[in-house]
């Protein structure tokens, strides 16, 4: 008998079954109470009689941001983590649908940045939207609908990238940033269909200009004025009506030209080149008959796009300036006072015209563009080379058989249409006191 049998039979046998006896039933009670909490920590229920556990919550569903109507989100059965992500950003618009609501009702741009609300761009003025608040894993997504993993990291390392993407619908110009909230994006919207220049209601010496074969045409204004529509419906008018080779030097690409009467290649700067001046050098060993710059930045550009001007080539220009005659003296005022007499001498041969360009609202919600056009006539050369910028200026108020116009003129012209009002007509108008004057009959 080993030592457990013999403890055990020496106990019962000295009279203590009346003790056992006496505490079996709570030895019994323990057992069950024991048993009933095993039972309700056990992660599988032992007995089937047991009730089953309380079903889950509902999913989460912001009613402040959900539409009525569309089903809440399903929670993704992986990972809580990424459950509740998806569960934040279930409202969140992909950015095809921001760019194509901006498209069908008519905005020129769109705002986002991680902090804020999307807005857009109606006509001149921002309007802001019912949209969430966008937050980093939402922005970074839109980032991937339309950029490259390299894209993204460079953009990440220079912290600036400039860009475009192509819709069924439309282009759009891409300009990514940082700021002191976080990441910021400006898209611009560029319709795929090029409006003609009767469409866009231009003067008719805007075709007449277009038949230059060389020189220099300047288009000019502030940013969101409408240069590129209006350049892209000289180069679509050339294109349609002339046998010419044309090559455009842009950053980036804006309007999508196909070849039809004339032969349209498209240069994007850091795409197929890297510099404007090197691939404005390169073009005129290309055989062209108008090259396009997208902008002319710097000396360098302003120098070569002369000397293509000058050897038998039509070239056509941007500058960030508000006036016919300002744009002039920008380009002087690029070289030093001992060149400076030279580059009259050479601006006053090369250019062609210059039309500064603005935007502004018409009465039935559209907007309509208006002018300073300056055409280079004899006498306009002249006063290049003399630096008599305020008898360009008045020349351009009287010379109107030569296509010549004012801003204030132009914007008159819409008001006597009936396209802006008189306030309007005040508000864009370079010099409002002559603008008033003209409104009274005065002038």
């Amino acid at each position: 008998m080993d030592i457990k049998s013999e403890n055990l039979s020496n106990s019962t046998s000295d009279g203590s079954d009346d003790f056992l006896a006496t505490v079996q039933p709570t030895i019994d009670t323990q057992r069950q109470v024991t048993q009933t909490l095993n039972m309700s920590t056990s992660r599988t229920p032992v007995n089937p009689v047991v009730k089953s556990p309380p079903p889950p919550p509902p999913a989460f569903n912001n009613s402040s941001t959900h539409r009525p109507g569309t089903p809440p989100p399903a929670p993704s059965p992986t990972n809580s983590r990424n459950n509740l992500s998806s569960r934040n950003n279930s409202s969140q618009p992909k950015l095809e649908q921001l760019i194509k609501k901006a498209f069908d009702d008519g905005f020129s741009d769109i705002h986002l940045g991680v902090g804020e609300v999307p807005r857009y761009r109606n006509r001149g003025e921002i309007e802001t939207t019912k949209y969430p608040v966008t937050d980093k894993e939402t922005f970074r997504g839109w980032l991937q609908e339309i950029l490259t993993p390299e894209e993204i990291k460079s953009f990440e390392e220079k912290l600036e990238f400039d860009g475009a993407t192509q819709y069924d619908f439309a282009r759009v110009r891409i300009n990514i940033f940082d700021s002191l909230r976080g990441n910021a994006m400006v898209l611009r919207l560029i319709p795929v269909k090029i409006l003609t220049m009767e469409q866009l209601k231009l003067p008719l010496v805007f075709k007449d200009i277009c038949h230059y074969h060389k020189g220099l045409i300047l288009v000019t204004g502030p940013t969101g004025s409408g240069k590129s529509t209006t350049m892209a419906a000289m180069i679509d008018y050339i294109n349609k009506e002339m046998p010419k080779h044309i090559i455009t030097i842009e950053d980036p690409v804006e309007f999508v030209h196909k070849s039809q009467k004339s032969l349209v290649k498209q240069r994007e700067v850091g795409m197929h080149t890297r510099k404007f001046d090197n691939a404005l050098k390169a073009a005129l060993r290309e055989d062209p008959d108008l090259i396009l710059v997208g902008e002319m930045r710097d000396k360098e550009t302003v120098n070569t796009a002369l000397k293509a001007a000058q050897t038998g080539h039509l070239v056509m220009g941007t500058l960030h300036t508000n006036s016919a005659v300002k744009t002039i003296e920008r380009i002087l005022n690029l070289y030093s006072g001992e060149e400076q007499d030279a580059m009259r001498v050479a601006l006053s041969e090369a250019l062609v015209a210059v039309i500064a360009q603005g935007l502004c609202r018409t009465t039935d919600g559209k907007r309509a563009a208006f002018h300073d056009i300056l055409i280079n006539t004899d006498a306009v050369k002249e006063w290049v080379i003399d630096g008599k910028y305020d008898e360009i200026t008045e020349l351009m108020k009287q010379a109107s058989y030569d296509g010549m116009a004012t801003m204030n003129q132009s914007l008159f012209k819409l008001y006597e249409e009936g396209r802006i009002t008189e306030e309007t007509a005040l508000e864009m108008s370079p010099t409002p006191n002559e603008m008033a004057q003209f409104l009274r009959g005065r002038v």
